[in-house]
């Protein structure tokens, strides 16, 4: 345990120096890091930590940054009071959308949260209402100010984002430590079993739901005054493809293997952008290699789902 903790200190003084000697490309390409390793742990909470498969995880990422967005270009609302916001709304479309299938299984729960991916951006390309500025998205978003300083460098939104990596691995890791870690533990591995122990299936499952819905909000403010706009494409489908893959190739329930999936997924396809479209095809390969030697991800999560010892009353 202690030698873990020793591994996770060394990380974060990486990520607190590194901004300091990275060009301005790839202090970009580090926030992007930190805010997709966030969207990914709050979607492990539903796909790795409760079983449901969620492909539709982009869609509250997008809600947290339209929130922001809209409130901030079109109703002229400071960006710190759009976080509230930013949380509640997916939280509260993420219990809402799952009420009515969180009873679906296995490809037939997958398609339909494609489904309602797919009528999220067809929403947002037609205008709905007419404030989210169809395909061409929103611009001029502000930048958050705190006592007068305001977060207009990329240092200092690279320190925001790591400020939301840490808020989110400390959720995880008090999640796992709790009832509700538990619950989900359980109902992952049999929910027949756990309902005939008592647990209530269907409130942890809308409770997995409405957690990663939040967190993905609120990494979507981030995401937002990064690029001081926001369109339909940064939300689509695909994005969602992204995050369920990243979670596989991680390693589902494993927090390093988030990381280290975030870092595959993403990072790595940066590092080899020179070599233009090969970089994919040398990528694809490589990710059917990791998934056939090691099926569990790069870094699966040890003691099955969380640690042996919290279990123990």
């Amino acid at each position: 345990m202690n030698k873990k903790y020793l591994y996770y200190g060394l990380f974060f003084i990486v990520l607190i120096v590194l901004p300091f000697f990275l060009s301005s490309r790839w202090v970009s390409v580090a926030i992007t890091f930190l805010i997709y390793s966030t969207v990914a742990l709050s979607q492990d909470i539903v796909l790795g930590r409760a079983g449901m498969f969620n492909m539709g995880h982009a869609l509250f990422f997008g809600l947290g940054a339209y929130s922001t967005a809209v409130l901030n270009t079109v109703y002229g609302v400071p960006i710190l009071l759009t976080i509230p916001v930013a949380i509640i709304l997916p939280l509260v479309f993420g219990i809402l959308l799952a009420a009515p299938i969180v009873h679906l299984r296995g490809d037939y729960l997958l398609v339909t949260t494609i489904g309602f991916n797919i009528v999220f951006t067809q929403a947002l390309k037609n205008n709905i209402f007419g404030i989210t500025g169809g395909p061409n998205g929103i611009f001029g978003i502000d930048v958050p100010k705190i006592f007068g300083y305001s977060f207009s460098s990329q240092t200092s939104i690279y320190f925001m984002a790591f400020g939301l990596l840490l808020l989110t691995l400390f959720i995880i890791r008090n999640l796992e430590t709790s009832k509700a870690g538990r619950a989900l533990h359980y109902l992952n591995e049999d929910s027949l079993a756990s309902e005939c122990i008592g647990i209530n299936t269907r409130f942890y499952r809308l409770f997995a739901f409405g957690l990663s819905a939040a967190i993905a909000g609120l990494a979507g403010v981030v995401f937002a005054v990064q690029f001081s706009a926001v369109s339909p494409e940064a939300f689509n489908f695909l994005q969602s493809v992204l995050f369920f893959t990243i979670v596989l190739v991680g390693g589902p329930s494993s927090i390093e293997g988030v990381l280290l999936g975030t870092f595959f997924m993403f990072v790595l396809p940066e590092i080899f952008r020179q070599f233009a479209e090969a970089r994919y095809l040398i990528f694809g390969i490589a990710m059917i290699l990791i998934m056939i030697w090691r099926p569990k991800g790069i870094w699966p999560a040890k003691f099955g789902r969380i640690p042996k010892y919290m279990f123990k009353e």
